[in-house]
């Protein structure tokens, strides 16, 4: 089973295709190689290094606050 986790893109680096993204106070460099028109601000769904999808804030909190729920992450990330 995979898990992707919904994080906040906080800065774009355009020469390297990547991004770095936060989860609450983590922060973590990934590739947008597999996404296109990502802006900071936007949410992005992530897994081992690589953003997968763009998604929206709503649905971003929603996936963290079941997350949370379940005690994977701690409580409401923005």
């Amino acid at each position: 089973m995979c898990l992707a986790l919904p994080a906040k893109v906080v800065a774009i680096d355009e020469a390297t295709d990547t991004a770095t993204v936060a989860l609450g106070e983590v922060k973590k460099e990934v590739s947008l190689a597999l996404v296109s028109d990502v802006h900071v601000g936007d949410f992005v769904l992530i897994h081992v290094g690589y953003a997968l999808n763009t998604i929206s804030q709503e649905e971003a909190e929603r996936t963290l606050q079941l997350f949370a729920e379940a005690g994977l992450v701690g409580e409401k990330q923005s």
